[in-house]
């Protein structure tokens, strides 16, 4: 397994990460599946949701509102008593309204790039978990806070081929404790054009309004559409301009350094792929950009700043369920090999395990913030699990040694014990 670099950034929206990774985790465990035994074939595919267990569901009840805690602007609905309306001027230098968004959990800047892989994320979770998180309550606000994120994104495009990707100063931000609700000092804006162009934090936007698109596209079509409109000209505007915005903004590098940009032009039209069904987009990863970005047969690991194994995980999506040809596409087979050799390297017992664990078996990759990895690789591994079990697909092959879903689902499960046992 390798890492796309080493990346420098605070920890916040890493929470957010194990938060979400908690949601795609504790739904499975929240709402029990009826299964049946079976023998050496596929696992059966799950049943509908069973009865509640109420630790994951207060689990997830937890992770919700952790969302709620973050959030700038006026609020509506306020779950949380200790908050209050915050930053409502965001944006006004540039006549835009900046003022919703999420704060970047210890301090109250905005940062747009890990915020829209958390839309993104988040979405995903949604998509794949919907029926489960309604079961337990939490469905409603789930997508409230995920739309509150979007229409932060959505007033952050002003025009084609600009892009406001933060709000606040670091410096002076970080150099001040107060609460959000008392903070005085400027709120500068800081941007991606055609002319200082950033195919990372642009694309990943991408990624995060086109899969938001699909989450309001029954609840709200005029939303929806409006979010895939962005979503569409935000991706043209990254394949465009390529360039990573901590070249073309050196001084976002101190806090989240982005190290490429193809994996997030990969990850943007994925999600376009899905929200459309337009083939450009399916022709867009499976071309010369495949070849370019791809990096088939080096499994990677999913973080902010990488987006390859989900990508492949993504895209295997379309492999295991989508219709012939497109669905046994060869070059499509890369992704999905890509994507078993990332599951391959996460099961301790397969021969290409990665050796990047603790004794106890935690993935560990890097000290700050270590818990990202363990529970962005667990997440990963919950979904290629319930693709397998849902398209009867009985193992995967690593060196010769078969694995079946319960084997990628027996490591997310340790891996989530990890983290709420240090939590």
């Amino acid at each position: 397994m390798e890492e796309k670099g080493r990346s420098s950034g605070w920890c916040g929206w890493f929470l957010v990460l194990i938060v979400l990774a908690a949601i795609g985790l504790g739904i499975f465990y929240a709402v029990k599946q009826k299964q049946h035994k079976s023998g050496g074939g596929a696992a059966p595919v799950p049943g509908p949701p069973g009865a509640v267990d109420k630790k994951y569901a207060d689990a997830l009840k937890i992770a919700m509102q952790f969302f709620d805690i973050q959030k700038s602007g006026k609020l509506e609905n306020n779950r949380i008593p200790w908050r209050g309306d915050s930053a409502t001027k965001d944006g006004n230098a540039a006549q835009l309204d900046l003022s919703k968004g999420m704060y970047d959990a210890g301090d109250h800047m905005k940062f747009g790039f890990p915020m829209a892989f958390t839309a993104t994320v988040l979405s995903w979770t949604i998509l794949e978990y919907g029926d489960q998180m309604k079961v337990v309550n939490q469905l409603e606000p789930a997508q409230d806070n995920l739309k509150w994120i979007t229409d932060y994104l959505v007033k952050a495009h002003p025009s084609d081929n600009v892009l406001y990707i933060q709000v606040g100063s670091p410096e002076v931000d970080h150099a001040c404790w107060d609460r959000p609700e008392d903070m005085s000092e400027g709120r500068p804006l800081t941007q991606v054009n055609s002319s200082a162009p950033g195919s990372d934090v642009a694309g990943e936007t991408a990624a995060a309004l086109a899969s938001a698109s699909l989450v309001f596209r029954t609840s709200d079509s005029a939303y929806s559409d409006s979010l895939l409109k962005h979503a569409k000209q935000l991706f043209k505007f990254a394949d465009a301009y390529r360039n990573s915005y901590s070249v073309t903004v050196p001084e976002v590098q101190n806090f989240y350094n982005s190290t490429g940009f193809g994996d997030e032009l990969l990850w943007a039209a994925s999600w376009l792929y899905h929200a459309t069904g337009d083939k450009a987009y399916f022709e867009y990863v499976t071309g010369k950009n495949g070849d370019d970005f791809a990096n088939w047969g080096s499994p990677t690991w999913f973080s902010w700043d990488n987006k390859l194994a989900g990508a492949q995980v993504l895209l295997s999506r379309v492999s295991f369920f989508g219709a012939k040809p497109i669905s046994t596409s060869n070059v499509l087979r890369k992704y999905r090999s890509s994507a078993e050799a990332v599951m391959c390297g996460l099961l301790p017992k397969s021969p290409t395990a990665t050796t990047s664990r603790t004794d106890n078996g935690l993935i560990y990759i890097s000290e700050w913030n270590s818990l990202q990895h363990p529970v962005a690789s667990a997440f990963l591994a919950a979904i290629y699990s319930d693709y397998m079990l849902t398209s009867r697909t009985a193992t995967i092959s690593c060196d010769g040694r078969n694995f079946r879903p319960s084997d990628l689902r027996k490591f997310a499960t340790s891996q989530t014990m990890f983290w709420a046992i240090i939590l």
